[in-house]
């Protein structure tokens, strides 16, 4: 089925963009949260006209975005986490995380504009990079700090004990 893109999407195009998508997928997803509206000669015209108010909008959102990044750039934050014995994280650091610790410092960004190449697993600097519109994106620097060690080891009376009893 043919639709036109209310919204930008990522993987599947921009506004105005008519694309080919499985027709559930336009009447399950697309129409009722109204990300597009099918590709009729109607439709069309109106999108026409839309697109002239949405170079507009996306110029005004660039801007915005330009900003948060300026605002965002060079920001060092840190989050403590519980480590075990070789330095390695009991689970890793996420997002939500990062976006808590950015909203502390003062800045809001969502936590799904936050994009992690790799889980942070280990202790120390790491690079995450916040992509707050598709062409702007600002790099932020995540030291990650250990709280407490664990220690993994038993005691010799746990290790001599039976495993069943």
């Amino acid at each position: 089925m043919k639709v036109i893109l209310t919204e930008e999407i990522r993987g599947l195009g921009t506004r105005g963009d008519v694309v080919s998508v499985k027709d559930g997928y336009a009447r399950n997803y697309l129409f009722p949260k109204n990300l597009a509206r099918e590709a009729t000669t109607g439709n069309l015209k109106q999108i026409e006209h839309e697109r002239r108010k949405w170079t507009v909008l996306a110029q005004q959102e660039k801007d915005a975005a330009q900003k948060a990044a300026d605002s965002v750039k060079g920001i060092k934050i840190v989050v403590q986490k519980r480590v075990g014995e070789h330095g390695q994280l009991f689970g890793s650091v996420t997002a939500n995380e990062i976006a808590d610790a950015l909203e502390a410092k003062g800045v809001n960004v969502d936590k799904r504009r936050i994009e992690l190449a790799h889980p942070i697993k280990n202790t120390g600097l790491h690079d995450v990079e916040v992509r707050l519109h598709k062409d702007v994106a600002a790099h932020i620097q995540v030291e990650v700090q250990a709280i407490g060690v664990e220690k993994l080891e038993e005691t010799p009376e746990a290790a001599a004990a039976p495993a069943g009893k």
